[in-house]
């Protein structure tokens, strides 16, 4: 099994973990990047490119050729910088196909159709479900994991595993499900069909939140690890009571301070609505959510 090399960045801010992935036996040394960040500031609704800027800044220390921008689904918590890296390093901005689905509920709450493409073909690629793909010289392949959102992916590239919000750290547990479209019982049966990868392969979290500040941010465990600890969905909890108590734990819960600009942005792949000197704006929806 190939073991690509894996490069994380974590945004403090969102508490986001971002990819580098690449392989060093490939002559081309083509990467892909995995859930970028565009930074942004809510109060004067302005964004810089901070964390983007850093991940720029490697990959050409390192001389990788960029293949893949890659998104395991539309976050509500932090803006993409798809769009930016694009512009700056080339590659394909790809997604699941089911982001047509999440296109369908979002465009109408916030009105949005005159700049926002309903045919996903502001992405340059959406991957069917388990399809395959290389990275350079690596394998990869597609898996439709949702419970999170129904559109959630994981990339499996070599033995790295790229799980989203799907599942996280096992003192963490797993992502929420009560965003339109979200399912708990979904959530449960996709972290049993990543439980079915060996249980060797490096899981990368999408997220990290370190349980009553016990310990410093991490991004990687193992598929067996998971299997044997994580707080929600080890193999001794059966489905009923995963839905159960993530129904109750996500009844009235607040919504990510950044959800109103990062779906828009997001359903854009990062590009925002409009730009008055200097100053990125997004709408706000007329319609409550």
């Amino acid at each position: 099994m190939q073991k690509p090399t894996v490069r994380a960045f974590f945004d403090e801010d969102t508490a986001t973990w971002s990819y580098v992935i690449w392989s060093e036996t490939g002559a081309q040394k083509r990467c892909a990047i995995i859930d970028s960040v565009l930074n942004f500031d809510l109060p004067s609704c302005t964004s810089s490119t901070r964390s983007a800027d850093i991940i720029i800044d490697f990959i050409k220390e390192k001389q990788l050729a960029v293949e893949w921008i890659l998104e395991t689904h539309i976050h509500a918590d932090h803006l993409t910088a798809a769009h930016y890296l694009k512009e700056r390093l080339g590659g394909k901005i790809a997604i699941s196909k089911h982001i047509l689905t999440i296109i369908a509920t979002w465009v109408p709450i916030f009105q949005t159709q005159d700049d926002t493409s309903l045919d996903g073909s502001q992405f340059d690629h959406l991957f069917d479900n388990d399809e395959k793909f290389t990275v350079g010289d690596m394998q990869a392949q597609i898996l439709h994991t949702p419970g999170h959102t129904p559109a959630d992916t994981t990339y499996v590239i070599g033995d790295a595993v790229f799980v989203g919000d799907t599942i996280f750290l096992p003192d963490v547990g797993s992502g929420r499900c009560d965003f339109p479209g979200g399912s708990a019982e979904h959530s449960y049966d996709s972290s049993r069909r990543l439980f079915a990868l060996p249980d060797d392969y490096r899981v990368y979290v999408g997220h990290d939140y370190p349980p009553e500040n016990r310990r410093g941010p991490q991004c990687m465990c193992t598929i067996g690890e998971q299997k044997k600890l994580n707080v929600r969905l080890h193999l001794g909890i059966g489905k009923e009571d995963f839905v159960r108590q993530r129904q109750r734990e996500d009844t009235g819960k607040s919504v990510p301070p950044l959800l109103l600009p990062s779906i828009q942005a997001n359903l854009r792949n990062g590009q925002f609505g409009q730009e008055i000197a200097g100053t990125q704006f997004v709408k706000l929806p007329v319609n409550k959510l």
